[in-house]
């Protein structure tokens, strides 16, 4: 601890460092003070019945927000749209072979696709703004005119675009990946007020302090673990063949590919928890009086039957409230680790990298059979990853109950995964700063 401390001092000081960590603590000062303004329209109480009947995927994704949700503020979308006009771009690369070649064109390629993705984030982020609106007028949550929707729709898009912007400084200027960061902020400002009510629950004498001290060491072990498996990889050496060239001979080294158990990193979560929370959504949408009574009439039940019936739909696919739920939950989560995977990592694309560049997995003939290999690789370390992925996407729904503490959401797997993921990858950058200056940096 001591030489990451002194290490840290060093890149402190570091006239450029340091300029790039004052930018990144500016940036959070502004995300923190626009995640405060509020919309107008709203009812606050009655948004916070709703919220409770949304259960975790509306607490997720204020999480993901910073508060900004239950707040209502311009940063209500968060960046959410941007992750999702993401990945329906990389969902069209893999079935348009023209946006797959735009991605092997280098910088300009990458700079083509990032601009499409902005496009993509305005129209997802619209649609998302009117699908809440709706849902808020439906639950009687917003009280105003058209016009006035119309407004707070356009204020919630152009917050999620002034995000993109914040996040593109923040990669440019600052230290980290802007929209790694921006979430990472948006969960860490929620960590003052989980302490705070964590306080005022062992005041009142809910809670004692050997509770407070199980939930720290829960935390502790869950950490380590995430480290572990966020670092954890399979190194496949690789011989590459010498080539004369001229009075020169290239190649004769051995190299390493290495393949993360973790390949697909929080995304398979937040897929599993949107699906696991879709048909409990749609049953709470069609809860209202009128859409029972037509649903009776309609299947020839009484209203009590449909109420029920919607009920169950309810309990039995929102996780944490039953073990099958939960057992679902992390199938699904399972499931789109592989998706997520295949998605990312392109095992044909590799051995063809390898054959062009004279490279070969020793024993293992280029070609085909290299592709067979790396695909029966990554499909065994990935099924340790996704196991790891279900444990912790059930953490959040039974750490609670165990410690009895259930004011501190951090300690929710998908957001702990998050802000640990994110602190890794941002001491491997200044570490990387650091050794381009000769400094002993964090991770030696």
């Amino acid at each position: 601890m001591r030489e990451r401390l002194a290490a840290l001092g060093q890149a402190i000081r570091v006239p450029d460092i340091r300029k790039r960590i004052v930018f990144l603590f500016a940036m959070f000062g502004v995300y923190v003070g626009c995640a405060h303004i509020p919309l107008p329209g709203i009812d606050k109480a009655q948004l916070e019945m709703l919220f409770r009947g949304v259960g975790g995927l509306g607490e997720m994704l204020d999480a993901f927000a910073g508060g900004s949700l239950k707040r209502f503020s311009i940063l209500a979308l968060g960046i959410m749209p941007y992750i999702s006009a993401s990945i329906i771009m990389q969902l069209l690369a893999m079935a348009i072979p023209a946006l797959e070649e735009l991605q092997k064109e280098g910088e300009y390629g990458r700079r083509k696709i990032n601009a499409w993705t902005k496009y993509l984030t305005v129209a997802v982020a619209t649609l998302q703004a009117f699908g809440m609106m709706a849902f808020l007028q439906r639950g009687q949550a917003f009280v105003g005119e058209t016009v006035l929707m119309l407004y707070v729709v356009l204020m919630m898009v152009g917050g999620t675009a002034f995000l993109m912007w914040i996040a593109d400084m923040i990669t440019e200027h600052g230290i980290g990946q802007g929209v790694s960061i921006i979430i990472f902020a948006g969960i860490m400002t929620r960590m003052p007020q989980d302490v705070a009510a964590t306080i005022r629950l062992w005041q009142s004498g809910e809670v004692t302090v050997a509770n407070i001290a199980f939930l720290a060491l829960i935390m502790y072990a869950t950490v380590y673990l995430i480290v572990k498996f966020q670092q954890a990889q399979r190194k496949i050496p690789v011989q590459y063949a010498r080539r004369v060239r001229g009075h020169r001979v290239y190649g004769g080294q051995t190299s390493y590919l290495p393949l993360r158990v973790n390949q697909a990193g929080v995304m398979p979560i937040i897929f599993a928890i949107s699906v696991a929370l879709f048909p409990g959504q749609i049953a709470q949408a069609l809860s209202g009086e009128a859409t029972i009574s037509k649903m009776a009439g309609l299947f020839h039940v009484t209203p009590e039957t449909v109420s029920r019936a919607m009920l169950s739909l309810r309990l039995f696919t929102t996780p944490g409230q039953n073990h099958f739920a939960s057992f679902l939950y992390f199938l699904l989560v399972i499931l789109f680790t592989y998706f997520y995977t295949a998605v990312t990592f392109n095992p044909e694309q590799i051995s063809e990298n390898l054959q062009k560049n004279g490279g070969a997995v020793p024993g293992i003939r280029p070609g085909a059979s290299t592709r067979d290999y790396l695909d029966r690789i990554l499909y065994r370390i990935t099924l340790a990853g996704a196991l790891f992925l279900g444990l912790i996407a059930l953490m959040q729904y039974y750490v609670g109950d165990i410690t009895r503490v259930t004011t501190f959401t951090l300690v929710g797997g998908t957001s702990l995964l998050i802000v640990v993921g994110v602190a890794l990858d941002t001491m491997q950058q200044i570490e990387a700063q650091l050794l381009m200056r000769h400094y002993r940096g964090f991770l030696k």
